[in-house]
């Protein structure tokens, strides 16, 4: 981050997402926040004159944003770095109905084409609410924040994250037409026709929510090709595609860019050396068969964990002379079980992994071992050890784990990677790549993996590590400062 200091000087910055960098539990205890973003939020925040803005998940944070008094606080995350931190408090009743009945289901299941739209989603006057009372109260919570936080501070920067604050934007630049606002949306943009779900008035605020953004960034070019179209189709308004550009009716121009983010090479590989990751590693090896296939991933219905299960069962049934000789470890990290969606398919997945189990096991060997926990040490654990990992999401924003198991892999291991990640843009080319919906294509590329003569495996594998170390957070934080400050400075957009 010392460059993004140089670059940017003493400028403050205000970082605003839903999640902050770690959580405080009752106890006054400290965990480190879940998920990529804050994963990706960590460098920009430790800018010394950062403050990052967040709701306050819990009894825990409540208290701790009480006794400061409302303002930001310094806090030390277990997973290291020092942020400075506000926490915001919304209704509870407001906060469940922003979360759990818009953010997620509704945005998050159009943003990863996940309806099933001959029977869902039914849109009655709960969902409307859920948007009204609910989405756009806890975006006016967090906006009244940042409003507060820039009082008085001469053309703000201000960087906003993620597809739950879509209406914050418009809040800050009605407050602060000075201000710059940077919005960066971590998952999948689709193409029109998928907007199409929701109501064209909401549709409308959420759209003119983004596009009170000097800058939106995206993880990939085809998320900014979609983007640009539906802004174009569904807002009628006049795109330039070549520059990536949005011309506003108030004649403002929002710039629509890519910016793929990198994984931290060094905080990986120093997870893969601690002692707790060679433990896991000790017993993984002493059970571990001729060959290991792995896959990482949360419980989430994009993550397509089910077709991954289906393929290799049926793998199995076409190359019964694998049987006994591999082992599939499936890591999950359950995910949202409050959204019964969630719930259930949680249930199916466990239920999969026991028929194939059932249908292909022998008294001594199970060919799908299922683990539901979080635990980076014994993911990366695994992570070093594969001969085949599997990432098959039927879309995804980026996919982190796509990029840190080959950086810690040792056996030259062959990634099966879904075309609708946005981590294929960078890595397709050495990976085995799949239609995530084509369960024959994917057995069909399990046992290609398996089969793949050493040198092959190699030329893959140094492809994958050449890529995934090019760009590290810095540069990722670095590219975003120099739009803004092009665009600050009055330059034209040129790509």
């Amino acid at each position: 981050m010392a460059r993004a200091q140089r670059e940017e000087g003493q400028a403050p910055l205000v970082l605003v997402s839903n999640r902050g960098p770690v959580t405080f539990e009752e106890d006054g205890s400290i965990k480190r926040g879940s998920g990529g973003l804050v994963t990706a939020l960590t460098g920009l925040a430790s800018h010394r004159d950062a403050t990052w803005i967040a709701s306050s998940m819990g009894p825990g944070d409540e208290r701790k944003a009480r006794e400061a008094g409302g303002r930001p606080f310094e806090v030390h995350s277990p997973a290291g770095g020092e942020y400075l931190v506000r926490l915001v408090r919304s209704d509870p009743e407001a906060y469940e109905r922003f979360y759990s009945a818009f953010a997620n289901p509704m945005l998050w299941f159009i943003q990863h084409y996940l309806w099933d739209l001959s029977n869902a989603p039914d849109i009655r006057r709960e969902e409307m609410e859920a948007f009204e009372q609910g989405y756009k109260v806890v975006n006016e919570d967090l906006a009244d924040a940042v409003i507060d936080e820039i009082d008085g501070v001469d053309e703000p920067m201000v960087m906003v994250h993620d597809y739950q604050l879509y209406t914050l934007p418009g809040l800050v630049r009605r407050a602060r037409p000075d201000a710059f606002l940077h919005h960066f949306v971590h998952i999948p943009w689709t193409q029109p026709d998928a907007w199409r779900v929701l109501p064209r008035h909401i549709r409308d605020e959420v759209y003119d929510g983004v596009l009170s953004n000097d800058i939106v960034g995206f993880h990939t070019r085809s998320y900014r090709w979609n983007f640009l179209q539906c802004c174009r189709d569904l807002m009628d308004l006049e795109v330039d595609f070549e520059r990536g550009v949005v011309h506003c009716r108030d004649d403002r121009e929002v710039w629509v860019r890519a910016y793929p983010l990198p994984i931290d090479a060094q905080a990986t590989r120093s997870v893969a050396r601690s002692d707790r990751t060679r433990d896991f590693e000790d017993a993984l090896l002493e059970r571990r068969r001729e060959f290991l296939i792995l896959r990482v991933d949360r419980a989430d219905l994009s993550k397509n964990v089910l077709r991954g299960f289906s393929a290799f069962d049926l793998f199995l049934e076409q190359h019964p002379e694998f049987v006994e000789r591999v082992t599939f470890m499936a890591q999950l990290m359950p995910s949202r079980q409050d959204v019964p969606e969630y719930a259930e398919y949680l249930e199916r997945i466990e239920a999969l992994v026991a028929v194939v189990n059932h249908r292909h096991g022998t008294p001594d060997w199970m060919p799908i071992q299922l683990k539901l926990r979080d635990d980076l040490e014994e993911a990366v654990a695994s992570y070093k050890h594969y001969d085949v990992f599997v990432v098959n999401a039927m879309f995804d924003g980026m996919n982190l784990v796509a990029k840190e198991g080959p950086l810690v892999n040792e056996r030259h291991g062959v990634s099966i990677l879904s075309e609708n990640t946005g981590a294929h843009e960078e890595l397709g080319q050495f990976a085995l790549s799949v239609n995530p919906f084509d369960i024959q294509e994917t057995a069909d590329a399990i046992h290609a993996a398996l089969t793949m003569d050493g040198a092959e495996r190699e030329r893959r594998y140094r492809g994958l590590l050449e890529t995934v170390t090019a760009r590290d957070p810095g540069d990722w934080i670095d590219e975003q400062l120099v739009d803004i400050r092009s665009k600050r400075s009055g330059e034209p957009a040129t790509r």
